[in-house]
């Protein structure tokens, strides 16, 4: 273990005690809860970057999600032609790509995964899954069963993971609402990762293995900074088990839940191309009345300010915590900070071509790929306060003045799962194309 392993194993101690220092010291301490976070990371850890069996099953897991995104992307070939081909590509008819155009070639899979996702649900394929991490992590998280059940969802689904728990929704903690707000933000959804999987699979081969593996650390890491922030002081109502799921909104049958699936995949994915436009617009205007104020300080400040250069300061210690070489930091802290105001759908896309410039290093790009993967950004408070709002009215004050302490703890919960990358990742074989 080198300098760059202890200090990301420093960072996870430091980024833990961060949370505790912002949530206002409160007690009593959720040891329970920390203790078995740090062993569910340690063992996700070690099984992923330190036994190679593990390794190869992630590998295998990775070019199956691969195939499945080469397969799915049929139908946006045949309505889209040259224009769904990524760079280097050609249709089955011979018609060369044309480049990279994020509509056509990123947005279609989210509409087919949300499809995919919708049929397995449907045929319950999903459901013993989400069940069996509900009660693992009910038992080693010392969470009521309706955040674990909640927190499982969120392996499959974004802000409609909620909707597993909507009976019990009402009757919440806030200590409750509070992880489902951060564990949500911590996670990605199957149909999103789709997107950082086209952005990365040329750089980086094996991106689907690890954005799973990313995923899966992000909930113990989210359930200790949401507990560190605001620890339970009162009594969960599903404190003595993991509830059923909320099944009331399976369709009626496959090719309904098919279509179902596909309409929410289509809102969502004309959800983040106008989220895209509306968020680089204002970022663009913005960068532009920073440059025009601070060109008379441009020599003293090394040129004109622009919004990521000032969440790249920000945003650096919290980079140094991660056991990023030197060299990377300053890339690593604008990447980070701007994936808090542009989502990580920008920061993926630019971390792919910092990683196609042979810009980062390959530990740095590792611990990028897991440090990014989580929807902690501000737009995510108005979606998943908005959306567990609607389906709990009488909690929207509660779940409103929670938002920005939840997207705290996903930022710190995010940044936690790439110290842990640094802290397992030493430059072993088969985890990097290098």
């Amino acid at each position: 273990m080198g300098w760059l392993n202890l200090g990301s194993c420093a960072g996870c101690v430091v980024l833990a005690a961060l949370a505790w220092v912002l949530g206002g010291c409160r007690r009593p301490l959720p040891w329970r809860t920390l203790a078995g976070s740090a062993a569910l990371v340690l063992a996700i850890g070690a099984l992923v970057f330190w036994l190679p069996p593990t390794r190869d099953a992630l590998l295998l897991l990775n070019d199956a999600a691969l195939a499945v995104l080469e397969s799915g992307n049929a139908g946006a070939t045949f309505l889209f032609g040259p224009l769904a081909v990524g760079p280097g590509r050609a249709t089955p008819a011979g018609e060369p790509s044309i480049g990279f155009v994020l509509a056509a070639q990123v947005l279609p899979a989210v509409i087919f995964f949300a499809a995919l996702m919708a049929a397995g649900y449907q045929l319950r394929l999903v459901q013993p899954v989400v069940r069996t991490f509900g009660r693992l992590f009910r038992r080693t998280l010392a969470l009521s069963g309706a955040e674990a059940l909640c927190g499982s969802a969120n392996i499959f689904f974004g802000v409609e993971s909620a909707a597993t728990v909507r009976p019990y929704l009402e009757r919440m903690t806030r200590s409750e609402l509070l992880t489902l707000l951060t564990c949500g933000m911590s996670t990605v959804a199957s149909t999103t990762l789709a997107i950082y999987v086209l952005f990365l699979r040329e750089a980086l081969p094996q991106i689907a293995g690890h954005l799973i593996s990313a995923s899966l650390l992000s909930i113990p890491a989210a359930a200790a900074m949401s507990k560190l922030l605001l620890p339970e002081t009162e009594r969960p109502a599903t404190l003595g088990g993991v509830p059923p799921a909320d099944d009331s909104a399976r369709a009626g049958n496959l090719m309904a839940a098919l279509a179902a699936g596909a309409w929410d995949g289509l809102r969502l994915a004309a959800g983040i191309a106008t989220l895209l436009i509306a968020v680089l617009g204002l970022v663009g205007l913005a960068d532009l009345l920073l440059s025009q104020l601070s060109q008379p300080f441009a020599a003293a400040l090394g040129g004109p300010l622009d919004i990521r250069r000032l969440l790249g300061w920000a945003f650096t210690p919290l980079a140094w915590l991660l056991g990023l070489e030197g060299g990377d930091l300053r890339e690593a802290a604008s990447l980070l900070g701007g994936r808090m105001l542009l989502t990580e759908v920008v920061a993926y896309r630019e971390l792919s071509d910092l990683a196609a410039a042979g810009a980062l290093s390959p530990r740095s790009l590792l611990i990028l790929s897991y440090a990014l993967c989580g929807f902690a950004h501000v737009a995510s408070v108005g979606i998943f306060v908005g959306g567990i709002a609607g389906l709990a009215p009488s909690r929207r004050e509660d779940l409103a003045a929670l938002g920005p302490r939840a997207l705290a703890g996903a930022t710190l919960a995010t940044l936690l799962t790439g110290a842990v990358a640094g802290a397992f990742y030493h430059g072993q074989s088969g985890l990097l194309p290098f």
